[in-house]
């Protein structure tokens, strides 16, 4: 067993697992952030994707081990208390999601990618979200929405 040890979503939590438990089964099963969905295992689709660090990765082909001492954010995390993010809001306002399975994926690196670019134009998003998959829309709802809610939160930066 290895004993892990990550702040996820503001808060410290431990727990031993065996050295081959993927982060995403770690925040799944261990956890119980089933928000984290599991799609491929081979990141592919992009429905794993966290924030570790701040920095978008794909929590499928982590171990949860490689977590260790480090800072997670799960889509759980996103909102404060009632109150959603602009990314969710936005999804939520312009239809951005369809069954909703690739939805916490698309916001988590939506989120990493609006840090380093928070005035992408329609092109750089979809660029952007190249390594997530929606497998029920045409992404343009998608793209609405990361687009608003860049627009958002550069007003609330302001």
């Amino acid at each position: 067993m290895t004993h892990v040890s990550v702040t996820v979503n503001g808060a410290m939590r431990e727990a031993d697992v065996e050295p081959r438990t993927l982060l995403v089964y770690f925040l799944r099963e261990t956890l119980g952030l089933t928000g984290t969905n599991a799609g491929c295992d081979t990141s592919s689709c992009g429905s794993c994707t966290v924030l570790l660090d701040g920095e978008s990765v794909k929590s499928c082909t982590m171990l949860a081990a490689q977590a260790d001492g480090r800072e997670l954010t799960t889509i759980e995390g996103m909102a404060e208390g009632d109150q959603l993010h602009p990314l969710q809001e936005s999804f939520r306002r312009n239809h951005g999601l369809q069954c909703g399975y690739c939805t916490p994926g698309m916001i988590m690196a939506a989120a990493s990618y609006l840090k380093e670019n928070p005035s992408p134009s329609e092109g750089d998003v979809r660029l952007a979200l190249e390594g997530n998959l929606c497998r029920c829309t045409g992404y343009q709802n998608i793209v609405k929405s990361i687009l608003d809610a860049a627009g958002s939160m550069a007003g609330a930066e302001a």
